[in-house]
């Protein structure tokens, strides 16, 4: 009787396993984070996309074809910068104003999303980021407030607001697709950055004809659009809707048939076969504190290695527009739209980083190559001549070789780093440990966005910031070399271990 309790409890509890392994919700899930998410990185890159015309409107008169003599001229030009040199710096403050305060946010919303709704956190965060951009670049130039502070303090309240997004549909994303194929699904999915930029991008050069601000315009009620769409329609976690990850399902299995299995079906038994679920359920929505989550091993490192590389692959989405406008004289629509060849790059290096350290079991082993072989696309970069066809393609070039890793980084390693097992007992951690990576990677970015400007300004060559670059390339290869020695460790030992198996099976069937 006992024996037959105990087959049909197995049976049981086994048979979640049989269950489809994704369902309408995961697609729905990837799809409403995919577009969340891209809609915010375009947000970024209509700013980034319009520099030369901010920079050009903030520093001559609104009416050049006037005379600039006149006296109401004089009175009603709105001029924050005698050269549109000195409104490049001003630009420059701006990107590390945002990304100082966008890092800061980080931090702070990775710890909102493990201790409340994931989803209104992101709504709110969407919300507030379309009013902010509203007031930055629409409202300032319909009533013509051309001043420094307003300008300063709105983009600061931009970064914050941004900040709710990324550790938010991480953390949704990393409850729906467990640690099996998320190189290959984290890859692709991890292109939403990149296609919110050629879709900034492309909204940018389509009505910036009619003036910078209706591009901002159109990008906020998008955003608002968006941001409806998921609260109703987002669903942060399998549990809300009656479903459970494969994890989920393995643990409580363990739980119920270790308790089975030591003391069959008695109402002792079963009371502690209850308790014990009871207190891993518990243990399971307890949200990790923040300094436990730097503690995580691979954080740290990971951490100043996304630091680093992120100054380079923001450097590009944030100026790459403007050095290809100024240094070749291209106009600012083809810039624009030839710069996505960079985000095109990072797609693809993204999705075959994500499914070759799938199939390898590793990821550092793929990111280091990948970052060494930049370094030499960087110094050609730095030296093409003034030939669109060229550059796009070494552009597109760097960006497999820089914004593939940066992807992977921010996607596929940090889920896994949220995911370890030393969290079996806390499934509220990713929220943090993104917003951690992610964080830490910003404060470096935002350290790069003030001495781009500076190192191009002093030297008057921006081969010294292609030279910088690959500096920051080569110290993110040292920041996880310690973990790609242990991989390389581990795959060899995989390896021998694999092949001695097959040896004896060989001998075996000899």
């Amino acid at each position: 009787m006992n024996s037959n309790t105990h087959e049909e409890t197995d049976t049981h509890v086994v048979q979640p396993r049989a269950k489809s392994r994704f369902t309408f919700y995961h697609l729905s899930t990837f799809l409403l984070t995919f577009i969340s998410y891209a809609m915010l990185h375009a947000a970024r890159k209509v700013f980034s996309n319009v520099k030369s015309t901010m920079a050009e409107e903030w520093s001559a008169l609104p009416n050049q074809t006037l005379n600039p003599i006149k006296p109401d001229d004089i009175w009603n030009q709105h001029r924050l910068y005698d050269s549109p040199e000195d409104a490049t710096i001003f630009l420059g403050v701006l990107d590390a104003v945002f990304m100082f305060s966008y890092s800061t946010g980080l931090f702070i919303s990775g710890i909102l999303g493990d201790r409340f709704d994931l989803r209104i956190v992101l709504c709110v965060g969407m919300i507030v980021t379309s009013l902010v951009n509203f007031l930055f670049g629409v409202l300032s130039e319909w009533l013509h407030i051309y001043s420094v502070a307003w300008y300063v303090s709105f983009w600061a309240l931009n970064g914050l607001a941004q900040s709710t997004g990324w550790p938010c549909v991480v953390a949704i994303m990393g409850n729906w697709f467990g640690k099996e194929g998320r190189g290959l699904i984290f890859g692709i999915w991890s292109a939403c950055a990149s296609v919110g930029n050629i879709f900034g991008a492309a909204l940018a050069a389509t009505f910036l004809t009619y003036g910078y601000e209706y591009a901002f315009l159109v990008c906020c009620v998008l955003l608002v659009c968006c941001a409806v769409i998921c609260f109703f329609a987002i669903v942060p976690a399998p549990e809300d809707v009656g479903l459970g990850t494969k994890e989920t399902h393995v643990t409580v299995q363990e739980a119920t048939a270790t308790t089975v299995n030591n003391g069959g079906a008695s109402g002792d038994n079963a009371s502690e076969e209850t308790e014990l679920i009871a207190r891993t359920t518990q243990s399971a929505n307890k949200p990790i504190t923040f300094w436990r989550a730097w503690l995580l091993p691979g954080v740290f490192m990971y951490s100043i290695c996304y630091a680093c590389l992120k100054l380079v692959n923001y450097s590009f989405f944030f100026w790459l527009p403007f050095y290809l406008h100024s240094k070749f004289n291209w106009q600012e629509s083809d810039a624009d739209l030839l710069s996505t060849l960079y985000d095109v790059g990072g797609i693809i290096g993204g999705i075959v980083g994500g499914l070759i350290s799938d199939l390898i079991g590793f990821r550092s082993i793929v990111v280091i190559p990948t970052l060494l072989i930049a370094i030499p696309s960087l110094f050609i970069f730095s030296g093409l001549p003034n030939d669109k066809a060229l550059n796009g393609f070494i552009m597109t070039m760097t960006g497999v070789f820089i914004g593939g890793p940066a992807n992977m980084i921010s996607a596929a390693i940090t889920a896994d780093l949220g995911r370890q097992e030393v969290l079996a007992a806390s499934d509220q951690a990713l929220s943090t440990v993104t917003g951690i990576v992610d964080g830490t990677g910003s404060f470096g970015a935002a350290i790069g966005q003030v001495l781009i400007p500076v190192i191009q300004k002093h030297w008057n060559d921006w081969r010294f910031v292609f030279y910088f670059f690959v500096l920051m390339t080569f110290v993110t290869c040292c920041c996880i070399l310690p973990l790609f020695v242990r991989e390389c460790k581990l795959a060899i030992n995989k390896i021998k271990t694999r092949f001695a198996s097959r040896r004896q099976q060989g001998y075996d069937t000899i």
